[in-house]
């Protein structure tokens, strides 16, 4: 319920007539589980929650318990027999309460409109709060934003891409909006075209366009559009393609989305 947008607390009943009523205020829902309906402390705790004028929800197995008579809704749930080989340690009577209390949760967040947004704003830890919520604004800062420009010569994109650590520098005009992109691999199979490299800027030899994203694009997304077009570096850039910076797919395997 909690992790649904249902607010609950879980309260055992024999330490509730104990002190540990006072988690119930009066506006409270309080859903009875149990299967024969018939403990004292279930009788105890009924006629202490109707005079409180708390509604009570009945989870039971048995229709003519004292539980089903004074509450004021019942969820019945038959069992006829239990999976333990003796028929008395609650197993299968466990279960079906299991899968109601999940029928019920998913009825109220059908019934309170709870989305994915929702969901991953109660979340917000471990993976799956990443792949709700994490974007590429959260990882592209803490990045190097290796960029070159046309005239760039070869020593400097180099120099460039060894400093930014991230095997690929980003070309832009004096405007710094992105023209393309060149990596190890466009410097490596330069290399093995040509003898003379002291003349050669970035204009000979960048891949124009590149793959670009931007900042509020999911993670998750990212990651595959990365694996969808066999890339490892995705250029970050805003609306109007000025370059932020780089997203590595290292940094998405770090996060624990790969």
């Amino acid at each position: 319920f909690n992790s649904t947008g249902t607010p609950a607390i879980f309260l055992h009943a024999a330490e509730a007539i104990h002190g540990d009523l006072g988690m119930i205020q009066k506006d409270d829902i309080v859903i009875l589980v149990s299967k024969s309906g018939e403990s004292p402390e279930i009788k105890n705790l009924v006629s202490v929650l109707k005079s409180w004028n708390n509604k009570v929800v009945a989870l039971t197995s048995n229709k003519e318990s004292y539980l089903n008579r004074y509450a004021d809704y019942l969820l019945w749930i038959p069992v006829n027999k239990e999976a333990c080989p003796n028929n008395l340690a609650p197993t299968t009577s466990t279960t079906v309460q299991l899968v109601m209390g999940d029928a019920l949760a998913v009825a109220l967040m059908q019934l309170n409109g709870f989305s994915k947004d929702d969901f991953a704003r109660l979340h917000p830890g471990g993976n799956l709060g990443k792949r709700l919520l994490l974007s590429l604004s959260d990882i592209y800062m803490q990045n190097a934003a290796p960029k070159v420009y046309l005239d760039s010569t070869l020593k400097e994109i180099i120099s460039t891409i060894s400093q930014g650590r991230l095997g690929a520098v980003a070309v832009v005009d004096s405007e710094g909006v992105i023209l393309g992109i060149i990596t190890d691999g466009d410097i490596r199979r330069l290399l093995q075209k040509v003898d003379d490299i002291n003349t050669i800027t970035t204009a000979d030899f960048y891949t124009t366009g590149g793959y670009t994203a931007q900042p509020e694009m999911l993670a998750v997304s990212a990651l595959d559009l990365m694996k969808t077009h066999d890339i490892s570096q995705l250029m970050i850039v805003d609306k109007v393609k000025h370059f932020l910076g780089f997203v590595h797919l290292h940094d998405l395997v770090k996060e624990g989305l790969g």
